[in-house]
């Protein structure tokens, strides 16, 4: 499938075995001939090979540069080694980056894209759910500083996108459900049937619920690429306060689906005092986010003060009003300028 609209378009291949063609697929768009494959210490003990292997009998030259698995890694001194790396193997302007790996791979190989040479060619391949319905789509690229999220970066989309279903065989269960929770996220402010369907979806054929993930994404990012507009901050949706709750526990307590779920309970709240949201819709969500074992509740002795000190950071918030994202209904969002500090505290106070 294609992305399209304002935004530049790019392929997003959904499928079985197409690691295995990534050269094959990369040849039919690219002519770079030497390429970084980043990667982590989880995945490319298990991938890297298959991709560098792909590569090389099309006639690319990979070389792989690993870093430490987890957020830790997703730092502006990670992309510089990165990019030391890069130019000590000789890389130039004619050479292109792949991500190979789950959200932060595919945020800091991007970043890394956009400023190396001042931006060469960036090839996604995510190898997690969550990578796949979100952070692999609509260009967002970036690096963690210690105050907050993704506060520096680019909006750099990629040449191409390669979802790989196969990789979920060997993805460890915990990761693999946190992907749900950017799934109920985008059904929650975009498509209430899909909403519905998600109690029985087919966990042995989730091609179909990934392509139209990605077109509920890239629908919403092609209105507003640049987050100017306000359409494309309706994906942020359960981020204001999941984002939050991932830098109060040091990025350590909870993987990056499992704060959005959190999130999303919280906006689920602050919606049904300023946007008349129906309880039972809150519910309903609530019960589809344990559904797929997501948290719901914060246990006893997280430190929640240190959850307010991060939404300081927050770049939702603009000359130090809050912009927050609230859902009247099930497929339906809006951003909202009525939220108080106080309406987030209660609701964080409810988890």
């Amino acid at each position: 499938m294609e992305t399209r609209g304002a935004a530049p378009s790019y392929p997003a291949l959904v499928g079985s075995g197409l690691i295995a063609s990534t050269g094959e697929e990369v040849a039919k768009r690219l002519r770079c001939p030497r390429c970084a494959i980043i990667s982590d210490t989880n995945i490319a003990p298990r991938l890297a090979d298959c991709v560098k292997q792909s590569l090389t009998s099309s006639c690319f030259q990979p070389t792989l540069i690993t870093i430490p698995a987890g957020e830790k890694s997703k730092t502006l001194e990670q992309a510089g080694a990165i990019c030391d790396q890069m130019i000590d193997a000789g890389f130039d302007r004619q050479s292109f980056v792949i991500g190979l790996g789950g959200g932060v791979v595919g945020d800091l190989s991007g970043f890394v894209a956009a400023i190396f040479h001042r931006g060469i060619p960036h090839v996604q391949i995510p190898t997690t759910l969550l990578a796949m319905v979100d952070s692999s789509i609509g260009g967002k690229t970036g690096v963690n500083t210690p105050a907050a999220k993704n506060l520096i970066g680019a909006i750099y989309h990629p040449a191409l996108v390669i979802d790989d279903v196969d990789v979920f065989k060997t993805l460890p269960q915990r990761e693999f459900n946190q992907g749900f929770a950017e799934i109920i996220k985008h059904a929650i402010i975009s498509d209430a049937e899909m909403f519905a369907a998600l109690k029985d979806v087919d966990l042995e054929n989730l091609a179909p619920l990934i392509r139209r993930n990605i077109e509920i994404k890239s629908k919403i990012v092609t209105k507003d690429e640049g987050d100017c507009t306000g359409e494309r901050a309706l994906l942020n949706f359960g981020h204001t306060v999941g984002h939050a709750i991932e830098r109060a526990g040091d990025y350590q307590e909870f993987l990056h689906g499992e704060a959005i779920s959190l999130g999303i309970v919280a906006a689920c709240d602050v919606s049904i005092k300023r946007a008349r949201l129906p309880r039972d819709q809150r519910n309903r969500i609530v019960d589809l986010l344990r559904r797929f074992n997501l948290p719901t509740h914060l246990p006893p002795n997280f430190p929640r003060e240190k959850i307010f000190e991060a939404l300081a950071f927050d770049k939702k918030f603009e000359s130090g009003e809050v912009r927050f994202v609230v859902t009247p209904r099930l497929g339906s969002a809006h951003l909202s300028s009525d939220v108080r500090m106080e309406d987030i505290r209660e609701a964080v106070d409810r988890l």
